[in-house]
């Protein structure tokens, strides 16, 4: 293993810790595939908070806002997502300050020279233009071109839990809460540093020709509600690459544990829906809360 990623699963890990950075319209209807993925909750004589993993980019038909999922949702007061998206121009300037270095030297001199072809060769077939692609940060570099190919096979934002729920708390009237804001975010990946940005890239380009079948297995986990398999996935992907790891993860399970043990001094019922790699392996959410003397029980459907 590279010591920040061997596999584009780490890729696609981000994309479970992170909201997509790419959208697309949504597809045509198909036919729809009942998903059953894994639901929290914490609770004391007051207050309910319910975790719920999601994955940020889904094919049309998977009909996961039913049953337990619904029911919890609403029961609740709240809706907490990772982040409250921006409005258009305020995410545009944010990504250019983030994601973008004009002073940086081109982004295809910064990888090994075995890796340039490939890196102009995907970018340009997802219609993404030389000069545009030169001038990215190295980490937004590996998050574009790991969702390239899935989109292309029919994956996006459009079809993600977070915009299915954030409507229907609008529709509802429940308020909806940003544990961090997409600045932030956008900065926990510019905070990496420059070696561990450019060998995410290389890790990236060298898993593109099974981008698909890891993304596939993925929400088939999900789906199936066996955050068990997601963190094995993780764990392979991420185990050496601690600096990785830390800013995209555990200090961010951390912090949100935190904000949960704090949050359950108020009365009252919340959903959280947060990327389901939060809530899988051993430094997950779950074990975090365990610090607070809270425990956090699987709701069976």
């Amino acid at each position: 293993m590279t010591p920040v990623m061997k596999t584009l699963t780490s890729a696609f890990a981000l994309l479970l810790a992170l909201p997509a950075c790419a959208k697309q319209a949504p597809a045509p209807a198909v036919a729809a595939k009942d998903a059953d993925p894994a639901l929290w909750v914490v609770k004391d004589a007051d207050t309910t908070i319910y975790l719920f993993g999601t994955i940020h980019v889904l094919k049309p038909g998977l009909t996961w806002f039913d049953e337990a999922v619904k029911t919890a949702f609403d029961k609740s007061n709240t809706l907490v997502l990772e982040m409250v998206e921006p409005d258009q121009a305020t995410e545009q300037k944010i990504v250019l300050a983030k994601a973008f270095a004009p002073d940086q030297p081109p982004l295809t001199q910064q990888v090994s020279a075995k890796y340039r072809g490939v890196l102009t060769s995907t970018m340009a077939a997802g219609k993404v233009p030389a000069a545009t692609y030169e001038k990215m940060r190295p980490w937004f570099a590996a998050v574009t071109l790991s969702l390239l190919p899935v989109q292309k096979s029919g994956y996006g934002a459009a079809n993600g839990p977070e915009g299915v729920l954030s409507a229907a708390a609008k529709a509802a009237g429940k308020p909806v809460v940003g544990l961090e804001t997409f600045e932030g975010q956008l900065g926990i990946f510019d905070s990496l540093s420059r070696q561990a940005q450019v060998k995410l890239l290389e890790s990236t380009i060298d898993e593109l020709p099974t981008a698909n079948a890891t993304m596939d297995k993925m929400v088939a986990d999900w789906s199936r509600g066996d955050p068990d398999a997601l963190a094995r996935e993780m764990n392979k992907s991420l185990k050496d690459s601690p600096e990785v790891a830390k800013a995209l993860l555990t200090d961010r399970n951390k912090q949100w544990a935190g904000w949960i043990a704090e949050r359950m001094r108020t009365p009252g019922t919340v959903f959280i829906a947060v990327g389901a790699g939060h809530l899988a392996g051993a430094n997950s959410v779950q074990e975090q809360l365990k610090g607070y003397k809270l425990d956090a029980v699987r709701v069976k459907y």
